[in-house]
């Protein structure tokens, strides 16, 4: 499970998800859109818009896939409640991850239920080479004796650890730029697949008037 805001869906979203997929040997990336992220700001289009750009951007990609179901549901978007769902769908013994940034990983101890994301799945911190202040106490200990190593001890259970993981292309898009490029009109050419920015630019998304 890959979450986000995708507003809008851009590559460095994309190429995360694509290392993702071979650093860790999944199946699948599910990149879920969430509908109302209950600590940030509305997003400037719509959902079902969101999740739209999203599926254009994934295209015939090999093993990511746009999953509705935050969009389906009613209220804020609880990553709890969305892994407990992909749990239930998969069984018991499947092997399932919940990826986030760094930034977002530091608040971690702050989300709803943050104990029950163990429960359900493994966390994987997309880490930033340039990270290495200790954590917050609360997410200290969140996370304490969770960590491993590499993704083949992640992978021996089904759920309740932690691994940072540094993935091998770091591009360095910012949602909130490519938004801020959009409105001011300028390019957002190879910032965006060009599906995506064809549909942008041809609904006028994201611009000011």
């Amino acid at each position: 499970m890959l979450g986000g805001t995708f507003d809008p869906v851009h590559l460095g979203h994309l190429r995360s998800a694509v290392e993702l997929r071979e650093g860790l040997g999944l199946d699948q990336v599910r990149m879920i859109p969430a509908k109302m992220p209950p600590l940030r700001g509305e997003p400037r289009v719509s959902p079902e818009m969101r999740l739209a750009l999203l599926r254009l951007g994934i295209g015939d990609t090999p093993g990511l896939v746009a999953d509705p179901r935050e969009l389906e549901r009613d209220g804020p978007s609880f990553s709890a409640d969305t892994l407990a769902s992909l749990r239930e769908e998969s069984g018991g013994e499947a092997r399932l991850v919940m990826a986030l940034g760094h930034d977002a990983f530091l608040r971690l101890a702050s989300w709803h239920a943050p104990e029950r994301l163990f429960e359900f799945a493994h966390v994987v911190v997309i880490d930033r080479p340039d990270h290495e202040a200790p954590l917050p106490p609360a997410l200290e200990e969140l996370v304490h004796g969770r960590e491993v190593a590499d993704a083949e001890t992640l992978m021996e259970q089904p759920a309740g650890k932690l691994l940072r993981l540094a993935l091998p292309t770091r591009m360095a898009i910012s949602a909130t730029a490519v938004r801020h490029r959009l409105a001011e009109r300028r390019s957002v050419r190879y910032l965006l697949p060009e599906a995506v920015e064809a549909r942008i630019l041809e609904g006028d998304l994201y611009r000011s008037h």
